[in-house]
């Protein structure tokens, strides 16, 4: 019993920072931040300062070479007034409507097709996801020449079938469905992959199931598998709409936005107004308008995957 307060005292004078085993509670804190560190910075420095720098521009009158002067919202108003950006605006809605249901349609169809069943269905993943990874610039090039009078497309055309085909690259009713088709070749395999894997994943006890109560083929696809893919759905859906809201590329190779201004995009916008006209504040404004358009349809998104959306 004597003992009793000596072990009371010891226990009362330890330091309340140490674990028993003699470490800090702070280490493992400390550490978290350390680990942290490199990656928070590199957000600071290459997006968060980047995104405020543009937001800064956005108000000033910012030439290429000489002193920016304040304006305001001045480019702002200059963009809602200017018929080019409304043009923009309406081509980069019309090839997000276009493309984000084709590629999904297209890459969940040949996810869908690729089943174990398939022989050999490892060499078909490979070739339809070839497109992906192959620079999309040497890709847009290919595809102008296939399009142009005289070529694959239209010699195709012209032995098998008798007809001429439109320039399609020259024709502004044409111009952006050619663009989406070249958009959906390109771009499909990296959702076909990411269909498969959650296809693959599907419990087969449900499917045995599904079998036996007498489902067909469609029904346990649209009453089975699609909602419990469902999560991989909505992944695709949310990073297409955003890759499709910044299309540049393929109309810029395959027709500099034309034929007139058909097929002049946003991205295409900033582009001509900071790099071509060097009005870098009219640009920045432009490319925080794209921001928040993105912003807002992706908030939209995660608001109504609620609805739709199964997580087990």
């Amino acid at each position: 019993m004597a003992n009793v307060p000596a072990l009371e005292v010891t226990a009362a004078a330890a330091p309340k920072d140490h674990h028993p085993g003699g470490r800090r509670r702070g280490w493992p804190g400390a550490w978290g931040v350390g680990f942290a560190a490199p990656h928070a910075l590199g957000l600071a420095l290459f997006t968060l300062v980047p995104i405020g720098i543009a937001l800064a521009m956005s108000l000033h009158d910012w030439p290429m070479i000489g002193s920016p002067s304040w304006i305001g919202l001045g480019n702002y108003q200059q963009l809602i007034s200017d018929p080019t950006f409304r043009t923009a605006l309406t081509n980069t809605f019309l090839f997000v409507v276009l493309y984000v249901p084709l590629n999904l349609v297209v890459s969940l169809g040949m996810a869908a097709w690729l089943s174990p069943k398939i022989r050999h269905r490892q060499i078909f993943r490979v070739i339809f996801f070839l497109p992906t990874v192959t620079p999309i610039v040497a890709n847009a090039v290919v595809w102008r020449m296939l399009y142009q009078p005289g070529g694959a497309i239209d010699a195709t055309a012209q032995s098998f079938f008798g007809i001429e085909l439109p320039d399609f690259l020259a024709d502004p009713h044409w111009a952006m469905i050619a663009i989406v088709i070249m958009s959906v070749w390109q771009g499909f395999g990296y959702n076909m992959i990411v269909f498969s894997s959650a296809l693959d994943s599907v419990p087969e006890s449900q499917l045995e199931a599904a079998s036996l109560d007498g489902a067909n083929a469609w029904t346990v696809f649209w009453r089975i598998k699609l909602p419990l893919i469902s999560p991989s759905l909505f992944f695709a859906t949310t990073m297409t709409l955003i890759t499709s809201f910044q299309v540049f590329i393929q109309p810029y190779i395959m027709t500099r936005g034309g034929p007139g201004d058909s097929t002049v995009t946003l991205v295409q916008f900033i582009y001509n107004q900071g790099f071509t006209f060097q009005k870098l504040g009219l640009a920045s404004a432009a490319a925080w308008v794209l921001f928040v358009i993105i912003l807002g349809v992706t908030a939209v998104q995660f608001l109504g995957q609620k609805k739709w959306v199964h997580y087990e």
